[in-house]
Parts: C-alpha cells; structure tokens; sequence
C-alpha cells in the first residue's frame, strides 16, 4: 500500500500523520519542545531541538506500516526568523510570532504611516510578529548578529536546509515575512532596501506543490524512507489548517483555536483592508487567504490551569481525568456572560484586529459574588469575543460568510463549540476531520504527486460534520455583553504602552 505524511511544525510541539491515498489514518505521532522566554517580550526556540522532533515524529509514524511513503509535505509556523552564518549555521534561535521585542520598530512605522504601505504591499499586518521587523530589531540592537548573518530564513526553510541541503520558501510562508510583495509575486524591493537585506540572502521561492529532492542518506536510513522520496513545500499552518477544516469554498469561513487562533477565508485574488486589519497571503492555484490571527487562543486556558487551577489540574492527573475536561465542566455551570464578568485574553500582546504588541489582559467586572468559576468561564468567552471582533473585520472586507466550520484543539469541547455558536450568532460545523493542518499538507502532496486536481479533493477526507445552532436564550446575553467588550477594549487601549514599559523596567535582562 501507498502511504502519505502530513507533518505540522507548530509552536509547542510537531505532528506528523500518515494516511493512505484515500485519507484513511494509520499512524499518529506528536513532538513536544519548550518556548524559550527569559522575559515576557521574549518568544524563541531551539531550531536544532525542532529538526530532532521532526526526525523522530517522521521515524514513529513511518514505523506504523509497511508500504511505501509516496512523499511528506510540511504545515508550519508563520513569521519565524532565523539568522544564519556563511556555513549555514545558526546565529539566533527561531525567533518566532510571538516575540515582541522588535515593538517599538513596528510602532514607529505605525505611527509615521509606513507600516500600513508596508501591508499594502505585502499583506502583512503592521506587528512585531513580522520577519522584517525583527530584521530591523537585530539591526540595529544585535548588529554583531546583523552583520555576521549570510542568510535569513525562517524555520521551514532551515528544517528543509537540514534534510537537503537546499533553501527554498514556498509563496505563502515568504508572505508571511514582510520582505515579498503579493502583487508582483517577488521579494519586495522597498522592504529590502528598509532591512538592509539582498536577494542573495533569502531562500529560492518555489510553488507549495514544490518537491524537494536528494534527501542526506543519513536521514533517509533513521528514518526509514527511500533516498528519492520526496518533501513538497506545503504552506503556512494557517492556510493548510483553513484547508484541513474544509473552508475552501466561497464565503466559507474557519477558525482554529490551537495555542494562538485565527479567523480565515480563501479568497481568488489579493484583498487588502484599508484599515490594516486582516492578513493577505498566496496559497496556491489562484486562492489567497485572508484573516486575523490572534496570539491568545488556548494558550490563555493553559494559564488559567496553571495559575488559577493547580490544586485542581493536580487532582484531576491523581484521578486520570484531563485538567481541562474538569476546566471545562466548572466553567458550563456558570451563565453565558459569566454574571457581568469580562476577560480581554491579552497575556502575550496581541495581533487581530488591534496589532497592538503591548496589550494586557485584564478582568473587568468583579464583584464579591464572582470566583474562581466564573474567572475561567470569563476567559474561555474572552478568546471567543475576541476571535469574533475579528471575524467583524473580515466581514468588511469579504462580505457576510455563508458558512462557519471550526477545528483545533478546542473542538474537542462540546462547551467552546456552543460556547462558539452563540457568540458568533452563526451555526458552526466541526468536521471530525483530525490534525487539520496535517490534512491540509496531506492534501498539497496529493496535487502536487497528481493524486487529486485541485483543493476540493479535502471534501472527501474531512468525514462526518456536526453543527451547533446559536441558542437564541444564550446568544441574547452576549449580544448584550459584546458591546460592552468592544468598548472598554478601545478605552483601555490608550494605557497599554504606559502598563507594558513599566513592566518591561522591572523585568531581567537577556
């Protein structure tokens, strides 16, 4: 039998899935690694770390049949930055989207209007997350780094680098940097010249359906895969998740809750927000996505297990049960609205729709009769208020959608999926789809090795689809509530740097 590798290369750990031709799963494996930060500004990770959770994940799956591996196609993090020397070895670590320390370059071209051309051109939204921001940070706060640097790639293309020997960057994952111009489909001219960095710096750009040839024998042999086996591009996390949910058609919107979250849409051209507010980058095949991701999803729930839950996420592991399963049972016996209590989920800064680096989290509300279950109630609603001011901007620019699918880890609740419906006040479809973003890889290979035509092919592999209808006594309450949110969000806006350079003075040093 024929066997195909979707791998995803996400923040906290890399997922490899292995299917057959028709979608079918025979094997699962996931890789976790840690987030350096040092400070809260800080966001980084070992490269080298992220290439062995690779080999291994790659080597686990391909243990669990006995076949031939037709070819492995990549789902990864966006706007990572590595520096690398004339050798091709590492100066840095994998900066990643969530490090904040280039903000005051991203704030400045935001204030003198440079930041909004800059999206105009590239499609990236003016924010430290983005490659050429955190070019300007090292240039001018980290020149020895600067100055040695041969090449600047991001994860994707190191970990290609290390099984082949060969840089290259697929369309979308360029887009994603800040230095490729979506209009004329080549490395912006006015983004170099602002970074300092040539052509000759940057990886070859390729299709998604791209195939990397001549991988080192070394891992051909640990691994357990034909010298000649290919590796196809693939695309963004955020592109192939939108894929693996089954978001493909028009008007067909999907979020993703993971670590971070997104609200998304294909569309078949580039489409810029004059507001700056929503994402635009290539997929493949004349489809574009547009959308907002968010930095807090379920990262913010992880806190709340951590910080506000211990005894309990101890006693829940005594007990064999999941901590969230127990999060998640606590926070349904508290009221839709959490009796007046709002959370903005801003622990890490935030990108959609405020692209505002320095954003903090805060509860608004509280009063004696509120505790413990109504802080994480109030939380799990916050990352869904959130995700739903920007499905509001996407509604500007692409018009009302006319079908909501969901996936992620949060889809594994029944009380985010209705918590989801009501809020959004839209029916929303979870597919039982597993690993979207795998799927979404899985699929690229299958175009690419003329399996399948085109992007629609993932209809056959997402199965069986449930839908959650808004609960019109639910939804009342936070159409109520919303509001609210929305503009205590824009009040407390104006104190957000103020907050966030008194922590910083407080904070160790790198």
């Amino acid at each position: 039998m024929d066997y195909l590798i979707g791998i995803d290369v996400g923040t906290t750990s890399t997922k490899a899935v292995i299917y057959d031709k028709k979608g079918k799963i025979y094997g699962y494996a996931n890789k976790l690694y840690p987030l350096i930060q040092e400070n809260s500004d800080m966001a980084e990770e070992d490269p080298d770390v992220i290439f062995d959770a690779t080999v291994a994940a790659l080597k686990e799956v391909t243990g669990k049949v006995d076949g031939k591996i037709l070819g492995v196609s990549w789902s990864t993090q966006q706007h990572s930055l590595i520096a690398l020397d004339q050798d091709h070895k590492p100066l840095t670590n994998a900066i990643t989207w969530a490090d904040n320390r280039s903000e005051k370059y991203a704030s400045a071209m935001d204030k003198d209007g440079s930041g909004l051309e800059l999206y105009k051109r590239t499609g990236l939204p003016n924010h430290p997350m983005g490659p050429v921001y955190k070019i300007l940070w090292l240039k001018n706060e980290r020149p020895d780094i600067y100055k040695q640097t041969r090449y600047w790639v991001g994860l994707k293309e190191y970990l290609i680098y290390r099984y082949f020997g060969q840089l290259k960057e697929e369309y979308g994952m360029a887009a994603a940097t800040g230095l490729f111009n979506i209009h004329t489909m080549d490395w912006d001219e006015e983004s170099l010249k602002l970074t300092g960095v040539t052509r000759d710096q940057l990886p070859e750009l390729v299709e998604a359906t791209y195939q990397v040839k001549g991988l080192k024998p070394e891992y051909a042999k640990e691994i357990g895969f034909d010298a000649d086996m290919p590796f196809i591009m693939g695309g963004t996390d955020g592109a192939l998740s939108g894929i693996g949910s089954g978001a493909i058609g028009d008007g067909e919107v999907s979020v993703t809750i993971g670590t971070s979250g997104v609200v998304r849409t294909f569309v078949d051209k580039p489409q810029i927000d004059p507001k700056g507010r929503i994402y635009c980058y290539p997929v493949m095949d004349g489809k574009w996505i547009i959308g907002g991701p968010v930095n807090n999803g379920g990262i913010v729930f992880r806190w709340v297990r951590d910080n506000l839950f211990a005894p309990e996420k101890a006693l829940a592991k005594e007990m064999g049960e999941d901590p969230y399963d127990l999060l998640t049972k606590i926070a349904s016996k508290v009221p839709a609205g959490s009796d007046g209590l709002i959370f903005h989920p801003f622990l890490g800064g935030e990108r959609a729709p405020i692209w505002d680096g320095n954003a903090r989290a805060s509860f608004f509300g509280l009063t004696r009769q509120h505790n413990r279950s109504h802080m994480v109630r109030a939380a799990l609603e916050g990352i869904v208020y959130n995700l739903y001011t920007v499905e509001l901007a996407l509604k500007e620019a692409a018009g009302e959608p006319k079908k909501v699918m969901a996936s992620g880890g949060f889809a594994r609740s029944p009380l985010w999926r209705q918590m989801l419906a009501d809020i959004f006040e839209e029916p929303v479809t979870i597919a039982e789809s597993f690993e979207a973003g795998c799927l979404g890889a899985m699929v690229i290979a299958q175009i690419s090795l003329g399996l399948a035509d085109n992007l629609s092919v993932v209809k056959n592999f997402i199965g069986k689809t449930n839908t959650y209808q808004p609960n019109p006594e639910t939804y009342a309450n936070y159409r109520e509530i919303m509001p609210i949110y929305i503009r205590l969000g824009r009040k407390l806006e104006s104190e957000y740097t103020a907050i966030a350079e008194y922590q910083r003075k407080r904070e160790p040093k790198e």
